[in-house]
């Protein structure tokens, strides 16, 4: 295992009513959470084999039991009010932990693949910093040498907006950047329906 890069994954507990709560509007929190737990599952064997180590930040507590608690994982919780404080927090202890190229991620993305987060952690030997572009204007994976506190700090989330922002951030701090493909999350029945997970794709 490469002791100098840390992947870093954000979950929710999987809990009908928690969780793809847009989603839910349009196909029901049972199928919500089911839609879930396959991107989890997928989250959780495309990372398996990442040459890293890998926490898993639940964001209320840390379960019994769960898929991702394995040897392949190390469990932690989430620290902060709202999502930036959380990641800022996540990233500024591995920092502290003494790794060099950190990346983070969620489990809302089906296209997400083993392939591109090898890809983010070898950006992380030429830039300081690596974003994975998302469709909806967020983005899906974020990696750092350094930490930013501008970058998740008092900044508005969940708005189409945060991809361009975060990249202006980056510009005016002069730290260079890598821009890896742009692939979709999966947050609501139109992104469900343009993703391998509906059934009826082509």
């Amino acid at each position: 295992m490469n002791k100098n890069r840390l992947l870093i994954i954000f979950t929710k507990n999987p809990e009908a009513g928690q969780v793809k709560t847009r989603l839910a509007r349009s196909v029901g929190e049972e199928k919500a959470l089911e839609i879930y737990e396959t991107l989890r599952y997928h989250t959780a064997t495309v990372t398996e084999g990442v040459d890293a180590k890998r926490m898993v930040y639940y964001s209320r507590f840390i379960p019994p039991s769960d898929l991702f608690l394995t040897d392949k994982f190390t469990p932690k919780l989430q620290q902060g009010d709202d999502l930036g404080e959380r990641m800022f927090h996540a990233l500024e202890a591995g920092i502290e932990s003494g790794f060099r190229h950190i990346v983070l991620i969620g489990t809302d993305c089906y296209e997400l693949s083993r392939e591109i987060l090898n890809q983010a952690f070898s950006a992380l030997e030429r830039f300081d910093a690596v974003v994975g572009p998302a469709t909806d204007g967020g983005f899906y994976l974020i990696g750092l040498n350094r930490i930013f506190p501008e970058l998740f700090l008092d900044r508005q989330w969940s708005t189409p907006d945060v991809l361009r922002e975060t990249t202006t951030i980056l510009q005016r701090l002069a730290i260079p950047c890598e821009l890896l493909s742009e692939l979709s999350d999966i947050d609501t029945f139109d992104d469900l329906k343009k993703s391998k997970l509906w059934p009826h794709q082509p």
